[in-house]
């Protein structure tokens, strides 16, 4: 089964099948989660089935809003989904628009909502075989070195918001 996710078609919000929005490159809704703990951020490396940017490395999680779900309740549910990740309720922090090639033909134009959680030390971590293939946790700064360093290990959307919406993201952490 393929799944709807909100898009705008001709300025109207409309159902329309994932593949087919980043193929026409339609503006549609998104959700990215950072979790932190300790001044460190969890990232995720995308499984190789990805059908984009399989491989590369991505903030703790990101998805597309079911189409009557709250961006809140959608950042839970990807957690959980992808991670294994419970019990931790992330907070809104920016929403961000962005338009990226991701590959194949594709075209990531997401007007995202973002959010933040901080994770108790230990927190458990089971990532789904298809979706995730590793994890880290990694310093906020390493994090934006490696990024600027070398950016084609990391996905289009982590690179645009380390470089251009760091601050609005992590706050009095991305400024020390």
């Amino acid at each position: 089964m393929s799944m709807m996710i909100p898009a705008w078609v001709d300025g109207t919000l409309t159902p329309v099948e994932k593949l087919e929005v980043h193929q026409r490159g339609l503006r549609h809704k998104a959700v990215s989660v950072f979790v932190m703990s300790k001044g460190k951020v969890l990232i995720q490396q995308r499984a190789l089935v990805k059908y984009h940017t399989p491989g590369l490395w991505a903030n703790t999680c990101c998805t597309h809003p079911d189409w009557d779900e709250e961006p809140a309740d959608c950042a839970v549910r990807r957690l959980r989904e992808e991670l294994g990740i419970t019990g931790i309720y992330p907070v809104f922090r920016d929403q961000v628009e962005y338009r990226a090639d991701v590959g194949k033909g594709l075209i990531e134009h997401e007007l995202v909502d973002i959010f933040v959680a901080n994770a108790p030390e230990g927190v458990r971590v089971a990532p789904d075989p298809g979706e995730v293939m590793a994890v880290k946790w990694v310093d906020l700064y390493d994090l934006a070195a490696q990024v600027a360093r070398r950016p084609y290990e990391f996905t289009p959307w982590l690179r645009i918001y380390m470089a251009d919406h760091k601050d609005a993201i992590f706050g009095m952490m991305a400024r020390a």
